[in-house]
């Protein structure tokens, strides 16, 4: 059986953490900033965590990130 391939638009999105968690950007960060308050850009500059609820399908296409 072949092997299965990693999503490569998703890999260079999502990271892994130390503990094997994944990690992603904020999304409504940049477009239409000049919009957006200086506390709601703030907010949105770092990184959070992928959803519980997400977490099961991006892991079947980041099928061999490190």
């Amino acid at each position: 059986m072949p092997k299965m391939k990693t999503h490569s638009s998703l890999s260079k999105r999502v990271k892994r953490t130390a503990s094997g968690k994944l990690k992603r950007a904020h999304a409504f960060a940049y477009h239409k900033a000049e919009h957006k308050s200086p506390a709601r850009k703030r907010r949105l500059r770092g990184t959070t965590l992928v959803s519980k609820s997400d977490q099961k399908r991006i892991k079947q296409l980041l099928a061999y990130l490190k």
